[in-house]
């Protein structure tokens, strides 16, 4: 059998014509000359080099399609019937409503959370809700790198940037909610580092916390733009210092361009080649600025380069390292590179608790670690936890509260209009009948909560329902903190699940 999915993807719309599949190539087994062309071959055919990204991005979200031969559904979770740890195992004590699910991390600057839960880079398709959705909530969420083309305003002098008021907007759509809880930090790749961007957050917009990314969209690489423009738009990108391929100042590209033969131009973001003395004199001179709160961004990359990544964050007294595995996404990454590239999550976790626990004996004080990379659910998030075993601080979630960003507000604004999604008719006539938490948000905010988008409102309930369902993971196993929490929590279902639990 094969775990790669076949030619036909809904990253492109392609699809495969035939029912009959060769595994091994993924291609129709009675492949025709009729055949009007709709498989990523077909595409293949006609958009050459651009076939390697998908052509459905933009206003959508995107991930791998593929069948992982191992996840976390390879655990089921444990249960017990006797005592109680974290509180005293007397009934009134030992339920549900007790579980402590708060976090705290960051020892010079702490930020508190009230759950374990991250919402992990993005600044695209509803994030004013995804941002405030967060504050409701009281966790920590990341504005996405680039956001600064985002602004058609920006403003630049020399290659620094000195104007970005549009991150006022994206920032206030999460301090207005702000209750206490979690932080709102700003990703910076190194395009953005190369330019000021975080100086100019953090002096300019009193940003706490920035997230130095190491890849681009958690899949490795950086993406190519092709230019429409030609090469008076290569010309114009390369002037404005981003890497442009083919040169188009060269004597080669400008005599093809004059006799009509121009190639096509593609922009490209430069890879992250920062290392531990570049980092440290950053991070350093940053916090001289204002920063108070540090943040790392990795992905499943080889393990050698997980363990250097925690190293420096430890060195640099980093407040958290996320990691993203293979299998989540949200944006503009290979078709390919999506779906063969890259560890599992539940395998970059064990490596990255293993590493870890090393490094702990060896006496380094390591910051807050997370893992994400596809998680949706309750039931995957306290394995994620569980396999921690004491190592994984929180877990992040971002196409799935994106999704309850968007959903939430479209049937809001359904059910506004008169016209309530037939899921949901049993449940009232009105939103403040149909979105069962607006009692818990004005019990928060006041009266006012009742008219907040419901957008937001979608992430706070969504997020409360992974909440509500992790207390009752908890409770199950007779745990009422979450530092009690651990890989005894697990039960393995394979012999590949087993391993993984001995190895940490």
């Amino acid at each position: 059998m094969s775990f790669t999915p076949s030619l036909g993807s809904a990253f492109n719309n392609t699809v495969n014509r035939s029912k009959q599949i060769s595994p091994l190539s993924g291609m129709c087994s009675f492949c025709t000359e009729e055949c009007p062309g709709t498989c990523e071959i077909a595409l293949s055919a006609v958009l050459g080099a651009q076939a390697v990204y998908p052509t459905t991005t933009g206003s959508n979200q995107v991930a791998s399609e593929k069948n992982y031969p191992i996840d976390y559904s390879i655990f089921n979770i444990n249960g017990r019937v006797f005592g109680a740890e974290g509180v005293p195992p007397v009934y009134e004590q030992a339920q549900i409503f007790n579980v402590d699910l708060g976090v705290t991390y960051g020892k010079t600057h702490p930020v508190k959370m009230a759950l374990p839960i991250i919402l992990p880079a993005l600044i695209k398709l509803n994030w004013q809700d995804y941002f405030g959705g967060a504050a409701m909530a009281g966790v920590s969420c990341v504005i996405g790198e680039g956001s600064r083309s985002k602004d058609p305003d920006a403003v630049y002098q020399d290659g620094k940037i000195t104007g970005f008021p549009f991150l006022k907007q994206i920032l206030d759509s999460f301090r207005k909610y702000d209750r206490g809880y979690g932080q709102i930090i700003l990703q910076c790749n190194v395009e953005d580092d190369l330019c000021g961007l975080p100086e100019y957050a953090v002096t300019a917009h009193n940003v706490e916390g920035i997230e130095f990314k190491f890849g681009q969209s958690a899949k490795g690489t950086q993406p190519a733009h092709l230019l429409r423009g030609g090469y008076e738009e290569a010309l114009r990108k390369r002037s404005e210092g981003v890497l442009v391929h083919p040169d188009p100042s060269s004597p080669e590209i400008q005599d093809a361009c004059r006799r009509d033969v121009c190639p096509n131009f593609y922009s490209y973001d430069r890879l992250p080649l920062w290392d531990e003395d570049y980092l440290s004199g950053r991070i350093a001179d940053l916090r001289r600025a204002g920063l108070k709160n540090v943040y790392f961004k990795m992905a499943g990359y080889d393990s050698a380069d997980v363990e250097r990544v925690i190293r420096i964050a430890a060195s640099v007294k980093a407040d958290m390292v996320t990691f993203d595995g293979a299998g989540g996404g949200s944006g503009y990454s290979p078709c390919k590179m999506m779906n063969e590239w890259g560890q599992p999550a539940v395998m970059l976790e064990t490596t990255v608790v293993r590493i870890a626990k090393r490094l702990k004996k060896e006496g380094l004080q390591l910051p807050a670690l997370v893992i994400t990379g596809g998680f949706s659910m309750e039931d995957q998030v306290y394995k994620a936890l569980a396999l921690g075993d004491g190592e994984i601080a929180a877990v992040g979630l971002c196409r799935s509260s994106m999704a309850a960003a968007m959903t939430g507000k479209s049937i809001g604004s359904r059910i506004r209009s008169g016209e309530i999604p037939p899921m949901f008719r049993s449940f009232g006539a009105s939103v403040e009948e149909i979105f069962a938490d607006i009692p818990d948000l004005r019990y928060l905010y006041g009266k006012e909560a009742s008219e907040f988008s419901t957008g937001a409102i979608g992430v706070y309930s969504y997020l409360n329902r992974i909440s509500f369902g992790l207390q009752h993971f908890a409770a199950l196993n007779r745990k009422f903190r979450l530092s009690c929490v651990n890989k005894d929590d697990l039960i393995p279902l394979t012999a590949e699940a087993r391993e993984l639990l001995a190895g940490i």
